[in-house]
């Protein structure tokens, strides 16, 4: 039994990782058919943009809400649940030709999703070391980012091949299998039992057994421990549950640190995100005149370079604790520089700076997984699902925005839908998101400052 120990950490954040690639499946489904959902639905293009913004809305404004049934219920029931509701959209959405059904199917699958990703954080620090934390947490994106595989090229040939209806019953038949899979492996923390043990009353040796994977080794130097509940009262008589949200909010926004990581997190995903999830394959067939098998290839070499951006930031952030804020600021400089260059490029750009793009680009999100670790360093352990999805609303509250008025630009350059599409539109388009950039970065350099400040006010150093 010795040797069981230490496999099953790992099988629990296997099945757990592979239920965050089913989401970002579920998530990205309309990636590479962004056309194609135009042409069944009989829509513009601020309509296709309403999908993923609804989807995005319902997102974000989830966060905070799942955050706080994370720290009641844990993070195998809302991974389950996450599941279950995604599924029953999809399936809705491979079945309905009504466009308000298709948008409800998006808020559905919007809800699921934000069950998940925070629930599989949560569980790591149960099942890791902290020393581990930064490199599992990235592998961990990189198996979410190989879900954008599926979405990307593997699932517009279903749908081309086997119809819309089918395609979409393949990713919902996926998501049984993960859910049915999840009710047998997960567990919150050593020593749980699977929900499947709960119903039928009997609980394994493997899990009365388990152990958290190794211990944290003894370094000599002074960590940062999360501030004390205290500054963070958990105990109090609330008059209403809303006011008991905007209360914890409030007061964990008070630490500098946290609204860092929040900033973090809003700067340096959203040009992929929005790429990514809708306005990819538009500009690529619509605006650059590939053709679509070329504009996948593209599309799949965003999440290949995700993936091994993903396997070089873990180590590289968890050595250079100092740096890893300057590291993600690097990394958004890159990307506004590569978008500059592609929008100002006479005519149309050449194939190698679509591919300097197509790679620079998806580094941002790798890089907004700093933002969780900057926020593991200041938050306090009680509120660390709260305070997860607190921080996770950034990125997504800067797609959802940047997503919808992509497409509203476009629509009022009368080059909504896709015989109007042209690059100069594109262009034009796509500018939106250089306020946004500004934005975020000025707001890091603010709250960078303020953080540091407060660690030498605190005595505190980063771990």
């Amino acid at each position: 039994m010795s040797a069981r120990r230490p496999l099953l950490p790992w099988v629990v954040w296997g099945v757990a990782a592979i239920a965050y690639a089913v989401a970002i499946i579920n998530r990205s489904t309309l990636a590479a058919l962004g056309p194609a959902a135009q042409d069944h639905f009989g829509i513009d293009a601020t309509t296709l943009a309403i999908f993923p913004v609804v989807q995005l809305i319902v997102y974000a404004g989830l966060q905070i809400p799942v955050g706080v049934l994370l720290d009641r219920f844990g993070a195998k029931a809302l991974i389950l649940s996450g599941g279950v509701l995604m599924l029953t959209g999809q399936l809705i959405m491979a079945t309905v030709l009504n466009v308000e059904l298709a948008i409800l199917a998006r808020v559905l699958v919007g809800a699921g999703d934000a069950c998940t990703f925070i629930s599989v954080m949560r569980i790591l620090p149960e099942w890791f070391p902290v020393r581990q934390l930064p490199t599992v947490s990235q592998v961990t994106g990189l198996i979410g980012q190989a879900g954008q595989l599926v979405s990307v090229a593997p699932l517009a040939l279903l749908v081309a091949s086997a119809g819309w209806m089918n395609g979409f019953l393949g990713v919902v038949a996926v998501g049984v299998l993960i859910t049915i899979l999840g009710t047998l492996v997960l567990r919150n923390y050593p020593g749980d039992a699977t929900v499947a043990e709960r119903v039928f009353h009997r609980t394994s040796r493997t899990t009365r057994e388990a152990r958290k994977l190794g211990a944290d080794a003894p370094t000599g130097v002074t960590v940062m421990a999360p501030p004390s509940t205290g500054l963070i009262p958990a105990v109090g008589r609330p008059r209403t549950r809303v006011l008991s949200l905007y209360d914890r909010a409030r007061r964990l926004l008070r630490i500098p640190g946290v609204r860092l990581s929040y900033w973090v997190h809003f700067t340096t995903p959203f040009a992929s995100n929005v790429f990514i999830l809708l306005w990819g394959t538009p500009f690529l067939v619509g605006g650059v005149g590939l053709e679509p098998p070329a504009a996948a290839g593209l599309l799949s070499l965003t999440v290949v370079s995700s993936m091994f951006a993903g396997l070089v930031l873990g180590p590289v952030s968890s050595r250079f604790l100092e740096r890893r804020v300057w590291i993600s600021l690097g990394i958004t400089g890159g990307i506004i520089a590569s978008w500059i260059a592609v929008m100002l490029w006479p005519g149309n750009p050449p194939t190698w700076l679509l591919v300097v793009l197509i790679v620079v680009m998806p580094l941002g999100g790798p890089a907004s997984m700093i933002a969780f670790e900057v926020s593991r360093s200041h938050t306090p352990r009680s509120f660390s699902g709260f305070g997860t999805g607190l921080v996770n609303t950034g990125g997504f509250t800067s797609s959802l925005a940047v997503i919808l008025l992509i497409g509203l630009v476009l629509d009022l350059q009368g080059a909504g839908s896709p015989e109007n599409y042209s690059l100069g539109a594109f262009r034009v388009a796509f500018a939106v998101q250089i306020p946004f950039w500004i934005l975020g970065i000025t707001m890091v350099l603010v709250e960078m400052r303020r953080t540091k400040r407060w660690m030498v006010e605190h005595g505190r150093r980063l771990r």
